[in-house]
């Protein structure tokens, strides 16, 4: 089975999309072309948002596409139920029940989960991702502001991972690779465990680092399996004997990655 999904907001779509993927997940047997259509906020883009909606669905052979909104305005809102779409509109699912039960009414306002009303949150992320940047891949050995430092072999997910928390969650997070000078010493570099409660680990399955290092250096020793087993293993002797905590990336999501590595240190951030 094969459908369309549009993702549509009168802001970026990433609170749609989120919502929209996380539904979708639940449906495997399902190949979703997706659509993301951002700042949708007049009457006459949410026309042109139908039109492209009705023409996916004659594509579709006549399978009306799902569309999942986040349109703050009920006007604009109201044009895309005259599509030949099924419309799952989360504010106008959840926000009657929410003023219900906070007892006061909502004041729309338009792009307000991805703006920049929270200037100081705003700031603290660009703040935690430029720390990111020049704390990445051990480029900086000074770790005293860092409040998370991922340790584990080259090209096992920390970078994304770190990039990640600082974004969505303002947080500071350093990583250093596990060289094989590394790996042949029966402990930590000493600059590391001075750090040691901001320590965790990342590992990954050999079969699957091999193939990420080969697209990176095709045929050389360090995308040999051989030498992708040596290192796995290696680092994982050394973490554990340090009693450092680790996850494997190998099939879990850098989302789901951060937010278990902030519960396993005790960093309770909100997404901003």
């Amino acid at each position: 089975m094969r459908r369309t999904v549009f993702f549509i907001s009168d802001g970026t779509a990433i609170t749609a999309e989120t919502f929209g993927h996380s539904l979708m997940t639940q449906f495997s047997n399902v190949e979703f072309r997706q659509v993301r259509l951002p700042f949708v906020d007049t009457p006459s883009k949410a026309r042109d948002a139908v039109s492209l909606i009705d023409r996916a669905s004659e594509a579709d052979e006549g399978e009306g596409p799902l569309i999942f909104s986040t349109i703050v305005d009920p006007e604009v809102s109201g044009i895309l139920e005259q599509s030949n779409g099924h419309l799952f509109d989360m504010f106008g699912t959840f926000m009657e029940r929410l003023e219900e039960a906070l007892g006061v009414p909502r004041s729309p306002r338009v792009g307000q989960a991805h703006g920049m009303g929270d200037s100081k949150g705003y700031e603290d992320r660009m703040e935690a991702t430029n720390y990111a940047l020049t704390h990445d891949d051990g480029i900086s050995k000074r770790l005293d502001a860092a409040e998370v430092v991922l340790v584990g072999v080259s090209r096992s997910g920390k970078t994304p991972t770190c990039l990640y928390m600082a974004l969505h969650f303002g947080v500071k997070a350093a990583n250093y690779p596990l060289t094989e000078e590394d790996l042949e010493q029966p402990r930590l570099p000493a600059f590391l465990r001075e750090h040691k409660h901001k320590l965790f680990g990342l590992s990954i399955d050999p079969e699957r680092l091999a193939q990420i290092r080969e697209a990176r250096r095709p045929g050389s020793r360090y995308a040999s399996l051989k030498q992708c087993r040596y290192e796995v293993e290696a680092a994982e002797a050394m973490l554990r004997a340090e009693g450092i905590s680790m996850l494997s990336s190998t099939e879990t999501s850098v989302e789901e990655l951060a937010s278990r590595i902030l519960l396993e240190l005790g960093l309770n951030r909100e997404m901003r």
